[in-house]
């Protein structure tokens, strides 16, 4: 398998990255950046402490959410934006994008799933279980139908969007591995197991954290 991994150009100054770091969501950004191997910089948020509504932040984005990139003067929040952005700008060659309209269609497909049943249906209940709430089970069966569906797809292809990596892969990863945490076994989803081990091979992976 070829790999993706490396940079076409690299920033004036480190990027800077605004995190939890044990959100998906933001990890699918570092992820992606360490995969380009990019200079970047954290900045670590508390959000139980409330530092998302501190005037800094607000004015970085005013909906209060993680992940924020600053790259120079820009500003950028929301992480499938990011992902995009960052394969655009530093690695428009590196396979990451998508190269006809059926690929753009799949990758866009996958990045509208990873809002509408992978956040309540794994995020959601992997976030109630490592807070020790107790996880709705309606929360638990959504996340069998993504993985089912996500299951069905690897009989085609070695990834989501066609048979190399790219950010639609990246944006499922996180929270897809941790979705037993939240009680969404993965014991009946093979080439699920093998696609997430396919990624976390790629030179530059770095793990999502289960740490609060």
């Amino acid at each position: 398998m070829a790999t993706t991994a490396g940079a076409a150009s690299a920033p004036a100054a480190p990027l800077r990255l605004h995190r939890l770091a044990a959100s998906g969501h933001c990890h699918r950004v570092e992820l992606l950046l360490s995969l380009l191997g990019l200079p970047y910089e954290v900045v670590d948020l508390d959000l139980r402490r409330g530092d998302q509504h501190q005037p800094a932040f607000l004015a970085l984005n005013a909906l209060a959410q993680v992940p924020v990139l600053e790259d120079g003067e820009l500003v950028l929040p929301e992480s499938n934006a990011i992902l995009v952005y960052l394969a655009t700008r530093y690695a428009p060659e590196a396979g990451w994008l998508p190269r006809d309209a059926v690929e753009a269609a799949w990758q866009q497909r996958w990045f509208s799933l990873s809002v509408s049943l992978l956040g309540p249906g794994a995020a959601s209940p992997r976030y109630r279980a490592l807070t020790g709430q107790p996880v709705d089970p309606a929360s638990l069966a959504l996340g069998h139908r993504l993985f089912a569906l996500i299951e069905d797809r690897l009989a085609r292809v070695a990834f989501l969007v066609a048979d190399r990596p790219m950010l639609a892969d990246l944006a499922f990863y996180g929270y897809t591995s941790q979705a037993p945490i939240g009680g969404v076994s993965l014991s009946d989803y093979p080439r699920l197991r093998a696609w997430l081990a396919r990624i976390e091979a790629l030179p530059g992976f770095v793990p999502l954290t289960d740490q609060l």
